[in-house]
């Protein structure tokens, strides 16, 4: 009995060529889907944006005057200034205009008795037009 012992190899019926990657029209369509999907998602996105931008500024008006209350409900006047908020303790820091993008941008309102302080009123120095029609500077 004689045994062979020569490795069997296998037998390739077909060879295919190898493929490496992406055909240029492979490509163009995926970018074409890309940019439907982007053309779609960014109004939304910016628009979420700016809603939010305009939220947190009606948020931190409403902070402001009410701290401008307390202050005059307990001192009987209005402050000098915003820092005179903080460094009394009705506010942590003064409050971050959003849409202006700075803390050192808030239009103060004076009050008619100038006796009886400097800060009335706090509006938003933002310039602009809001969502809804309005100017920032008169919220």
């Amino acid at each position: 009995m004689i045994i062979d012992l020569t490795p069997i190899l296998p037998i390739r019926a077909i060879r295919t060529p190898l493929r490496r990657g992406f055909t240029l029209i492979e490509l163009l369509v995926v970018m074409v889907v890309i940019g439907v999907l982007l053309s779609i998602v960014s109004p939304r996105y910016f628009n979420s944006v700016s809603k939010a931008e305009e939220a947190v500024l009606k948020e931190n008006l409403l902070l402001m005057r009410d701290a401008l209350d307390k202050y005059q409900a307990d001192t009987g006047r209005y402050p000098d200034s915003l820092d005179d908020l903080v460094s009394k303790k009705y506010l942590r820091s003064i409050p971050y205009d959003p849409v202006a993008k700075s803390s050192e941008t808030w239009v103060l309102v004076l009050p008619d008795d100038p006796t009886r302080g400097s800060v009335f009123d706090v509006k938003s120095g933002a310039t602009g037009t809001a969502r809804d029609g309005t100017q920032y500077a008169d919220w």
